[in-house]
């Protein structure tokens, strides 16, 4: 596997006079969590393999406010959103894709109204839609055969109603997808929506997310498929606390393609 990742930043494009075909919105998680770097890593590495011309802001991305306005600091959110859409709208971005629902979820949804009007896919869409244009090709490669359960992160299923792509890319591997009972629509949280991330859980008698987890451990899988790097956190936490976590993994979609394609 190589490390050679290309990614180039809007100002190094826009000093070439070029303008990519999508900006790649990292988000706080896949810009610092260790382990949600490796998502970010993953889906530049297909990119990459795609010959799929983006962009990264680089430094002059900030959090999209996401957190601070669910945890009710409406004041915070809008700063925090107006430098992104002023740095943007400069760099006059069209399309951006991202592998966190919550950022797609902001943007798409909550910046329009403060003048940030863009085309916003999720990274299971996009990845998808390569497919479809026959510019990616995944293989199944050590997934075939294997057990592979998807949990649908809140702000990606319920909120956007995006359910099909991550499950059609998961089936492309050749993988046997097995649903949770509470699936789709009637999705449960895994614990860290609305600002949960980022506190300790009230007292009662069971955390969410090992309940989410006892949920996917019912199916029997060999892999939990994520596609929120939140949801990823918690259910690998949950995954810990049944002391399974030598029996299985937790992997975000575009890992499962990128190392089924060994990339």
């Amino acid at each position: 596997m190589s490390e050679s990742l290309v990614v180039p930043t809007m100002a190094e494009m826009m000093a070439q006079g070029q303008q990519p075909e999508v900006l790649f919105w990292v988000g706080c998680a896949g810009s610092f969590d260790d382990r949600a770097k490796r998502i970010t890593k993953a889906f530049v590495k297909i990119l990459n393999e795609s010959k799929v011309p983006f962009a990264v802001l680089g430094t002059e991305e900030s959090c999209t406010g996401d957190p601070a306005k669910r945890a009710g600091n409406e004041f915070l959110f809008q700063m925090q959103a107006m430098m992104n859409i002023e740095v943007m709208n400069a760099y006059e971005v069209k399309k951006i894709v991202t592998a966190c629902p919550h950022c797609f979820n902001t943007i798409k949804n909550e910046y329009p109204e403060l003048g940030g009007k863009y085309e916003v896919v999720h990274h299971t869409e996009f990845l998808k839609s390569l497919l479809d244009d026959g510019r990616l090709a995944i293989e199944g490669g050590q997934f075939k055969g294997k057990r592979i359960t998807f949990h649908d992160p809140c702000y990606l299923g319920r909120a956007n109603n995006v359910y099909e792509a991550p499950r059609e890319l998961i089936q492309k591997l050749d993988a046997e997808l097995v649903e949770m009972k509470r699936s789709r629509k009637n999705g449960l949280c895994c614990g860290a929506g609305g600002a949960q991330m980022f506190k300790e859980p009230e007292p009662g008698t069971k955390d969410v997310n090992v309940e989410r987890t006892e949920d996917a451990l019912e199916t029997q899988p060999e892999i939990i498929a994520a596609g929120c790097p939140f949801c990823n956190t918690m259910m690998t936490d949950g995954v810990k606390n049944k002391n399974k976590e030598h029996e299985i993994k937790v992997m975000d979609v575009a890992e499962l393609i990128a190392n089924a394609k060994d990339l």
